[in-house]
């Protein structure tokens, strides 16, 4: 029972932290918490398994872990999007940028010289 209310509370705590996403420089503690978290409700679930934990429909604590959970998979995914769009934000400037330095960058050219054959 022990492990079940230690898996109630890191559950609780980590769906408030999903809540609401930072911006700019504080994403990268942010991520490192979330990742921290599943790794503490990982090892607790790890334990609960090895203790032969059975899911009971009936048990209050246990629909809640179970709302929790279907909770935290729905704003991680958000989460998610949320990181891949920066990335992706990311990307396309650096790529600007490149063609604002070098504008011909992409632009292949055969190298050598070209004759004119005007008699």
């Amino acid at each position: 029972m022990q492990l079940t209310n230690q898996l109630l509370q890191v559950s609780a705590n980590l769906y408030k932290l999903l809540g609401d996403i930072p911006k700019g420089e504080n994403r990268d503690d942010y991520v490192d918490t979330i990742n921290n978290m599943l790794d503490k409700r990982g090892t607790i679930i790890n334990g609960m398994k090895q203790e032969g934990f059975h899911f009971d429909e009936q048990d209050r604590i246990h629909r809640t872990l179970l709302e929790l959970d279907n909770g935290i998979k729905e704003r991680l995914s958000v989460v998610m999007i949320a990181v891949k769009q920066d990335m992706a934000n990311l990307q396309k400037t650096k790529k600007s940028e490149e063609q604002y330095f070098n504008p011909y960058g992409n632009v292949r050219v055969m190298d050598g010289m070209y004759y004119d054959k005007k008699n």
